[in-house]
This record gives C-alpha cells, structure tokens and sequence, in this order.
C-alpha cells in the first residue's frame, strides 16, 4: 500500500506533528515548510528525504502531499486550510482552526463539498491520561448527573503575550488561543452542546505592552440539559502552566489542580478524600495524529472528528463575542 504523504507547514509546534507523521507504518513525511533557517537545517537532518519550502503554497496541491498540517501563526490558519480542501488534501491543524466564525463557516461549507476528506484539530487536552480517566468515570456514572464542570488555562507564560508574534497579532484572543483547550475538554466531558456563554476579562498582567486584547477572559457556559461550566483562559497568571480542573456531580466531585488529583464522595470534612494516581500530562503534541491517520484509512475515527471541532470553535466564537459585547449571548451554530 503507498504511504500517506504528509505535509507539515510551521516547524514550531510542528515538528512534534512531523515526528508523529513519521512515527506512523503506514506514513512518510513528504513535504516541510518554514521560512527560518534554524527550522531547516533541523527538518534537512531529521527528515532528509521531505521536500522543503519557504512557502506554504509550494506545499498545498503538492502531489506527494495527502495530508497537510496546519501548524502556522494563528491569522494564516484559515487560508491554509481552505487551499488544502481544495487541492483535496486531508487536514490536520493546530487549535484554533481559525480566528474568524465567517472562516469557520467557508471551511465547513468547503469540507462539505469533499466529503472524501477529514478534519481535525490539535484539541490535545482528551489525550491527557487524568482526564481520559474522568471522562471514563463520568461514562460509568460513578459522579452521578454532572451539574457543574469548572476549567481553567493557566498560561503563565505571559512574555508570549507582550514580546512574541501573538503580540503583534490584530486578531490574536486568549479564548481562541487557551481556552479553547478548556472549552473542547468540558464539551468532551459533558457530551452536549454549549447553548448560551456570557464572558468578562481584563488585561491587568499586560498593561502598558503592545498586546491590545485581554490577557485574562472567564466565561460562563450552559450545556444542553442543564449543566453550567466555567472557562477561563489566564496567560498572565503568576503560576507555572496548569490546567485546573473540576466536576461536580450529585454523587461525586473530581478535582484536579497542583496538589493532586482527588475523587470526593463524602461531604464530612472529617473524611478525606482518596487522591487518585494519575498521570497529569504523560502525552505529546502529535499523540493525536496516529488516529486521524487511522480514519483518513478507512481503519477508526479521529479521535476529534470535524464535527467535535465545529463544535468547540462556535462555543470559542460566542465567548468571544460576548466578551468583546459584556453581554449573554446564545451559543450560534456554523
């Protein structure tokens, strides 16, 4: 069988992507592209038999290239994708999928046009072996009916912010940055639709730098069926990067944070509650590619599919609107 030709634009992040792409039997790494140097001579000794380029239109409609993954600055994600499906190239990008709901919109209505193609995005949160086993304990109903499900993306690199590219980026949001990661995980958990988010953030960790936006951003959200979460995305917090996690069911209460993970089942403050050995991250940027091969093959499914990413990007959508409106908004579907 001929291999999966892989194209991978951005050597950032995305050489985690390339090694995965090269780590799967049934895949080559065909085609890399990146205009700094540095990344080159690392892609030239790590992948000697790819294609290289400085620009990423050399790579799309590439024929040795099937699958293209999108791992650029944020702004360029939407064209990229867009010339991919249209050159019938399968699509892996890096979250989020775009910065506009009226991109996400043309990349649906593109993708629905090659129904032979896949999607999908780097939500890598689900990989996470902690919270794989919350999500497997909610399934056996061992919490009860979930209520209330808390999240928060505590970036604590705030330099990203004020000295990197997302700095000097018009349309760069932590919501759509962060939070997204939060917001596909408690969309994961829940197993409903978001239905209405009301938003507030400030940007008290970045004043007085050349990033316009918030730094900070919380949202409020309501799933179908009643559950309410919170999302928060804090890139100027003093506090290594975490992603703080909490359940509420009527059985039971999962917490994770930097003391451990612990599993309440008991409202007596005299009962302490078990802590639960589990691995917090233990998973790579690319941990997610092998299965979207795998569907791209005909062989399982992603394990974010294009709908699981439709889904996140218009709750990420209505959190940004609202934020920007300091008003409840309804969750709009793409």
């Amino acid at each position: 069988m001929k291999k999966i030709g892989a194209g991978i634009i951005g050597l950032g992040v995305g050489r985690q992507h390339a090694l995965a792409f090269a780590a799967h039997p049934d895949c080559r790494v065909a085609h890399l592209c990146d205009s700094d140097p540095a990344q080159r001579a690392w892609a030239e000794k790590q992948h000697p038999d790819a294609k290289f380029s400085t620009d990423a239109r050399d790579l799309i409609g590439d024929p040795a290239v099937d699958v293209v993954a999108v791992a650029s600055y944020d702004d360029d994600h939407a064209g990229q994708i867009l010339a991919a499906l249209k050159a019938g190239q399968h699509v892996f990008a890096e979250k989020p999928l775009c910065t506009r709901a009226e991109d996400a919109a043309a990349i649906r209505a593109e993708l629905a046009r090659h129904p032979e193609l896949r999607l999908s995005s780097n939500l890598i949160l689900r990989r996470y072996p902690v919270f794989r086993e919350l999500q497997s304990r909610l399934r056996a109903g061992e919490l009860g009916e979930v209520y209330a499900l808390e999240g928060d993306y505590n970036y604590g690199r705030l330099h990203k912010l004020t000295e990197g590219w997302r700095g000097r980026s018009a349309d760069y949001s932590v919501i759509l940055g962060g939070g997204v990661h939060i917001a596909d995980l408690l969309l994961w958990l829940v197993g409903a639709p978001a239905e209405e988010v009301y938003s507030l953030g400030n940007a008290f960790a970045s004043r007085g730098s050349a990033f316009p936006g918030p730094d900070y951003a919380c949202s409020l959200v309501r799933f179908r069926g009643g559950a309410v979460g919170k999302v928060s995305a804090n890139f100027g917090c003093v506090h290594p990067h975490f992603h703080n996690v909490s359940v509420y069911g009527t059985r039971a209460t999962f917490t994770h944070g930097p003391a451990g993970t612990f599993l309440h089942t008991s409202r007596d403050p005299a009962v302490a509650p078990p802590r639960l050995d589990l691995h917090y991250a233990g998973c790579a940027n690319g941990d997610l590619i092998a299965d979207f091969i795998e569907e791209i093959l005909g062989r399982g499914r992603a394990e974010v599919n294009a709908e699981d990413v439709f889904r996140c990007m218009e709750l990420c959508f209505a959190m940004e609107k609202s934020l920007r409106s300091r008003v409840p908004l309804a969750v709009t579907r793409l």
